[in-house]
């Protein structure tokens, strides 16, 4: 329960070989033509996943504050020493580019648009990928909207249908794609003074319109272990800079942003048939699995987590996310993690390496949104089962500082954990959890 830095590179406490006469799965490199000697930027992609790469949605409501957001980011990472490619949005190529609302007026083009904006919206990511990996240099390519954001202007059984067309999932396009999700609420949801339309020739949206299609979006979204909700609770300036504070904390930059979660624990599971009808949920499990360092460190541990998107009653697979985090304690007492989206046959390797003594932790985990705030509730299974904790988003550029949550009023919540508290850190870790008959040590991660 400290603070936390998160950069995408691999782990240094432990390390796997994959065999060579296995096919590569996406993720380990890209291949090039063996009939020409390997370029400079063939090397890199190559090698890609040793370079910290990220990979942004910036999304919101009409009027959110997006555009200007996307250029802050770029020249504030730019001046740090990253590359920064800014995707555009799909749908305003399109629209600036010829394609009216009278297309609308044939039956059946909003399925046919949707294809098409996924389509220009995947190609441009996915070369905008390629050539930043192919720099070889620490980069960010933030996406001016991403995949998920179809759904918001779709029905809920056309979206699936799309998908199904398509032969993809929620979770490959949403949880698999990108590394965190950035949604800056519209003007018309608490600046409406400041709420126009004069920047954007493609919105055509009332302050109201605005509003709802603002819900939607950030609806389509949720699930994402990384999505972050900017209100305008603030003026517009400080906006940004909460928004620039986040995305510094999570490529390793410092940052005034000190927590981006409070911790309160829950008396008993919550029952999703309770919630309101209004509160759209995902639910997971996830396996977390602890690995054996190599150099003894007791200041660094790697773990390995396996998520599994559920339906909505929670028995039906829809699909998995790995990831691999590294975990360091710094001489100063800040702490540091180190994530990266992995494939599914270098969790089963590392694996093979997992921490003996310590056991595997199983959750089940539920993600919505309440009053612009994301939550997500972990209700451990595994090695215990009396356990209950619920994440909030929150943003305190103080250490010190407990910010103020809007808790859900259809919980049971009994406390709230505090940062400092050992005894709490002790109990209600899942580092200290996992432990088998040995003395807990004060170690903490999300």
């Amino acid at each position: 329960m400290s603070e936390e830095k998160e950069r995408s590179t691999p782990a240094r406490s432990w390390s796997f070989q994959l065999p060579d006469n296995e096919d590569k799965e996406e993720g380990d490199g890209v291949d090039v033509p063996e009939d020409r000697p390997l370029s400079e930027a063939d090397r890199n992609l190559q090698n890609s996943h040793q370079v910290p790469f990220y990979k942004f949605v910036l999304t919101g409501g009409p009027c959110g504050g997006k555009t200007t957001g996307l250029a802050r980011v770029y020249y504030f990472l730019k001046e740090r020493g990253f590359e920064v490619v800014n995707v555009a949005e799909a749908f305003t190529i399109l629209a600036s580019n010829g394609m009216s609302g009278d297309f609308f007026a044939t039956q059946g083009m909003d399925v046919v648009i949707q294809h098409t904006v996924m389509d220009v919206q995947m190609g441009l990511e996915d070369g905008v990928e390629r050539i930043l990996r192919a720099r070889g240099r620490p980069a960010v390519m933030m996406c001016d909207r991403g995949t998920m954001d179809g759904a918001a202007y779709m029905e809920r059984k056309d979206w699936h249908a799309l998908l199904k067309d398509r032969g993809t999932t929620e979770t490959e396009i949403r949880d698999n794609r990108y590394n965190a999700v950035f949604h800056m609420v519209s003007a018309a949801d608490g600046a409406e003074p400041h709420y126009t339309l004069e920047n954007n020739q493609a919105r055509t949206e009332d302050a109201e319109a605005a509003r709802m299609m603002d819900r939607k979006t950030q609806k389509a979204w949720v699930g994402h272990s990384h999505l972050y909700v900017f209100d305008n609770s603030t003026d517009f300036e400080r906006k940004l800079e909460r928004l620039v504070d986040v995305i510094a904390k999570l490529v390793g930059l410092p940052s005034n942003l000190k927590r981006n979660s409070a911790k309160f624990v829950l008396r008993t599971p919550p029952k999703t048939q309770d919630f309101p009808e209004d509160i759209d949920y995902h639910i997971f499990s996830v396996e977390k699995v602890y690995l054996t360092t190599n150099d003894g460190d007791d200041d660094t541990y790697s773990f390995i987590r396996k998520r599994t998107n559920l339906d909505p009653t929670g028995k039906k697979q829809l699909g998995f996310v790995y990831q691999l985090t590294t975990v360091t304690r710094t001489p100063s007492g800040d702490t540091i993690e180190e994530k990266r989206i992995i494939t599914a046959r270098e969790y089963s390797s590392a694996y093979l390496t997992r921490d003996v003594c310590r056991h595997i932790v199983l959750q089940k985990r539920i993600s919505f949104l309440y009053k612009l705030q994301s939550f997500t509730i972990h209700i451990y299974q595994q090695p215990v089962s009396d356990i209950c904790i619920l994440h909030a988003q929150v943003e305190a550029t103080e250490a010190s500082t407990e910010p103020n949550v809007d808790l859900p009023p259809f919980l049971d919540v009994e406390k709230r954990l505090s940062d400092s508290n050992e005894e709490d850190e002790e109990k209600y870790s899942a580092y200290n959890i996992s432990l088998i008959n040995k003395i807990p040590v004060i170690k903490e991660e999300e």
